[in-house]
């Protein structure tokens, strides 16, 4: 009985997890081996990064919103409490694209929020 090889399905895994790696550098583009962990870490990194992409965002958007607030003479913990206790629910996204493109509207906010 002759010895099946699979080797159409295991070429066409190969294949699909080479152009996988187009563009690495190296071996890692062009070896199985080597694609394969780099593909495979790759992944690792894609995953962690979108969380961390959410975070680094929101560290801007503080960053962004804290400097326009003290322009006001405000800090930021300030501000973000005022908001709650005059309930006012604006997220720190469309704060800090106020803060950048209209600061007379956030300035109004600001006023809003501390009186």
């Amino acid at each position: 009985m002759p010895r099946a090889t699979q080797s159409v399905p295991s070429h066409q895994r190969r294949r699909k997890l080479l152009n996988q790696a187009k563009g690495y550098r190296g071996a890692k583009h062009r070896l199985f081996k080597t694609a394969k962990e780099a593909v495979q870490k790759g992944w690792l990194y894609a995953y962690r990064d979108r969380r961390q992409k959410k975070r680094e965002f929101r560290r801007l958007w503080i960053t962004r919103i804290n400097a326009a607030a003290r322009l006001c003479d405000v800090s930021y913990s300030r501000f973000i409490a005022g908001l709650k206790k005059n309930e006012i629910e604006l997220n720190r996204k469309i704060l800090a694209e106020l803060a950048i493109s209209d600061s007379n509207t956030f300035q109004q906010i600001v006023k809003k929020a501390v009186n």
